[in-house]
């Protein structure tokens, strides 16, 4: 999941972001409402998580803006006031959910997760291939009915693979969905993220390279 924070305290931003990391996903950092635009304007994300009170663009303005584009992915908007009127009037807005300051991060795990289940096509709470069984919303992969001891980058590729429904999934597009912007293009996590996966996986392999193309179960 490609989540975009954006949020001018740099210390919660930073301290949030790297949290969601843990859970597997691929998080990028925007500071104020023009970094935020710049952003959304070479990136589709599945959730954007905005803080209402931005300097430089409003959080608003942006949430209006996006749901002016149609823009699939889903919209948690956080704010340090927590009234209901508040809550209402960032909802009116467009935004899908609405998180107010402080919060638990648990619950906002749930929310970002639940948000991004919504963001592109629907998939079933379970993705099942054979012997293979994924539960994205417990973070569970068994093969077999043994528990695989996945990272959270290596279920996040597994979970990404799986809801390709067999289609080729190339290593671009991995890098794009799975990592954040500060991957580097060039570099082989892609392929060692694979290799391991594979390696955990076991026999018979589930994994297929395709010349030219990239990987797909």
């Amino acid at each position: 999941m490609r989540v975009l924070l954006v949020e001018d305290h740099v210390e919660l931003a930073e301290t949030v972001a790297t949290g969601l990391r843990r859970e597997g996903m691929a998080v990028d950092l925007a500071f104020d409402g023009h970094d935020a635009l710049a952003h959304l304007a070479l990136t589709d994300y599945d959730v954007l998580v905005l803080d209402r009170d931005l300097p430089g663009v409003h959080g608003d303005e942006i949430c209006r803006s996006l749901v002016a584009e149609g823009r699939n992915g889903r919209i948690l908007m956080l704010t340090a006031a927590g009234s209901i009127e508040d809550r209402v009037g960032g909802l009116s807005l467009g935004a899908d959910d609405y998180l107010p300051k402080p919060f638990a991060f648990a619950e906002l795990v749930a929310r970002v997760r639940a948000l991004g289940r919504r963001s592109g096509a629907p998939l079933p709470t379970a993705l099942v291939h054979g012997d293979l069984r994924v539960d994205p919303a417990n973070r569970l992969a068994t093969r077999n009915g043994r528990r695989l001891a996945l990272s959270p980058k290596e279920f996040a590729v597994l979970e990404y693979l799986l809801g390709a429904e067999g289609r080729i999934v190339s290593a671009e597009e991995l890098l794009q969905r799975v990592w954040d912007e500060n991957a580097d293009p060039f570099t082989t996590t892609v392929k060692v993220t694979i290799r391991r996966l594979r390696a955990k996986l076991g026999e018979p392999p589930l994994i297929e390279t395709v010349s030219r193309g990239g990987y797909r179960i």
